[in-house]
């Protein structure tokens, strides 16, 4: 399928804006992460998912990670559940924190799992439930960064999963394939992407690189557009928050809020998701680096996310892109 078709179909899984919308009916997503560590990477992701148009977007994470997102931007719900296991307070346990956590599950269409949430037993543990009760609700989620090292050291998590998407950079693909038994080195690099996501049953995976190789292991496709030169920590936050508005977006589909022809299946619309995100990411990617050059940091494509979609996709009842 050639891009103009692939972005046409995308196009189409866009709801317009329309007066009888209410609150919270285009998106509500929350970015579960934020260990002490680590603030930007989940203030990326949920700015991204945002600028894109989500309703609502909240970030979970632990509370001195919390303190300082809250300083970001005001426009962002941020909820300091998640607790490392050092900081866990005399009468908190496990348990009690992911309960605090799940329990945020019904309030939400979409979820993105690791942006800055590093690798603390405590919080790795909380999040592995949160992606089984999600499963059990059938809430989509997205797993990027230390979010991926549950896919790769505890795959049942993940395994024969078709509503999730996961993100892995060069290191974190080759880290997953090891864990299935494929050695990325031996295999055709147009089809590694297919064969670890049939491997682990169905998830739909972005191998992201020079192309970003997206499948499920049934339909591949490849994201090409022109993205920036500078390789700066962050990007692919921007894509992770991207995913997860568009995530909702497919839900206003399947959920008909507004009248369309009713023609793409939840399948299709998942790739169509994830190549929508990665064109978006790259669009904001060739911006920031035309306009801030070597000194791009992830920030920078943040501010980029509106234009982009109009860009690549345009703007759905308006006919126009920039």
């Amino acid at each position: 399928m050639s891009r103009k078709e692939l972005v046409g179909k995308v196009y189409k899984m866009i709801p317009p804006m329309l007066e009888s919308f209410h609150k919270g009916m285009l998106g509500r997503v929350a970015v579960i992460g934020g260990s002490e560590d680590y603030t930007g990477a989940p203030y990326f992701s949920a700015m991204a998912s945002a600028k894109l148009g989500a309703d609502m977007s909240h970030v979970i994470c632990e509370p001195g990670a919390g303190a300082v997102i809250k300083t970001y931007s005001p426009n962002l719900m941020v909820h300091p559940y998640m607790r490392q296991q050092k900081n866990m307070a005399s009468h908190e346990t496990i348990d009690s924190v992911a309960e605090e956590v799940v329990g945020m599950l019904n309030r939400l269409h979409v979820v993105v799992i690791g942006p800055g949430l590093g690798r603390d037993p405590a919080m790795q543990e909380t999040c592995a439930r949160v992606i089984k009760k999600a499963r059990e609700m059938g809430i989509p989620f997205v797993l990027d960064a230390d979010g991926l090292y549950l896919a790769q050291t505890r795959p049942e998590l993940v395994q024969g999963c078709t509503e999730c998407i996961l993100t892995p950079n060069v290191v974190e693909f080759g880290r997953l394939a090891k864990s299935q038994g494929i050695d990325v080195q031996s295999e055709d690099p147009e089809k590694v992407c297919e064969k670890l996501a049939i491997a682990y049953g169905g998830p739909t995976i972005i191998q992201k690189g020079g192309k970003d190789y997206i499948s499920n292991g049934k339909h591949t496709v490849v994201s090409e557009g022109e993205g920036g030169l500078k390789r700066s920590g962050g990007q692919g936050d921007t894509l992770t928050g991207s995913l997860a508005t568009l995530l909702a977006y497919r839900k206003a589909y399947l959920d008909k809020i507004w009248d369309h022809d009713n023609d793409m299946s939840p399948s299709e619309l998942l790739t169509l998701v994830a190549y929508g995100g990665s064109a978006i990411t790259r669009e904001c990617s060739r911006l920031a680096f035309k306009e801030k050059g070597r000194s791009l940091q992830a920030g920078d494509l943040t501010e980029h996310v509106h234009t982009a979609f109009v860009n690549v996709i345009g703007e759905p009842g308006t006919g126009s892109k920039l």
